[in-house]
């Protein structure tokens, strides 16, 4: 089992969020562990986005606090991470996440669901992915509609998941439309684990573009997205981006006072006397 033997219960707090400090390994790791003990998990993948809606969001702040992980999507937690102290975290995408799960799963025989995307979009995963990587099984997609779904509606959903018998739950709805899905239908699914991807749905079925990884690794993927769907988001990073910067920027001087007066501390009150070093 990959990363057998890591803590990827290692979490750091950001804003009252509890941020994994883990990489792709850690994370694949977790979910194999969860599949073979049979318990049952979710994955909330969380960028800026989630982060910032999660310090006005009390509710959407404990669902994330409840995950089994907090994966780091997008450079700007994985940088905050690190300055904290968790050297070790790297970016654990949605995409990634699915595309490295899904060769295991092949690899493995862990059966798939996918629930969510516009119409379609969960067929055509499933066709891109069981093409690309042969012995994948994916049990049943499921694309709701989105409006709520009413109860005798939710019910069936439920029951044909379940009668499915996948092993992991991929969840591609918005954030927090999907957090709040999974930790609604945790103990009433099945399978040992939920994965929220957002758009991975869209990416990895070829309906959208990915920035190129020089943009994702120097942290400007969102000004990709933001350009490729500027109706839909300039509102959205008009109001979390420059907001994040300010707050984290603010978050790190306070830590590093906190840090510096803490060694002031504990220096022999002996060094203050005068003649010390005479």
């Amino acid at each position: 089992m990959s990363g057998a033997g890591v803590c990827w219960s290692d979490r750091v707090d950001i804003f009252g969020l509890r941020l994994s400090a883990i990489d792709l390994d850690d994370a694949t790791a977790a979910v194999e562990n969860w599949i073979a003990e049979g318990t049952r998990n979710f994955i909330c993948v969380t960028g800026v986005h989630g982060v910032m809606d999660s310090r006005h969001d009390e509710t959407l702040r404990n669902i994330h606090n409840r995950a089994g992980l907090v994966t780091p999507d997008g450079m700007p937690l994985v940088w905050v991470s690190r300055l904290l102290g968790k050297s070790r975290t790297r970016q654990v995408c949605g995409c990634d996440l699915l595309r490295r799960l899904t060769v295991v799963s092949a690899q493995r025989g862990y059966r798939q669901f996918y629930y969510g995307g516009a119409e379609g979009v969960a067929e055509r995963l499933r066709e891109v992915l069981t093409a690309a990587y042969p012995g994948l099984e994916v049990a049943g997609t499921i694309c709701p509609p989105f409006r709520p779904l009413t109860p005798e509606e939710d019910e069936t959903v439920v029951a044909e998941i379940n009668a499915a018998r996948p092993d992991i739950v991929w969840v591609g709805l918005s954030t927090p439309k999907q957090e709040h899905w999974m930790a609604a239908h945790l103990g009433r699914l099945d399978a040992p684990v939920m994965i929220g991807v957002g758009a991975a749905f869209d990416f990895l079925a070829g309906n959208k573009r990915r920035a190129p990884m020089w943009m994702r690794r120097a942290g400007l993927e969102w000004s990709f997205r933001l350009a490729a769907e500027p109706r839909r988001l300039w509102r959205r990073y008009a109001r979390i981006v420059p907001a994040f910067i300010v707050l984290a920027a603010g978050m790190l001087i306070r830590g590093t006072l906190a840090r510096c007066l803490g060694a002031l501390a504990r220096v022999p009150s002996r060094m203050w006397s005068p003649g010390v070093n005479r």
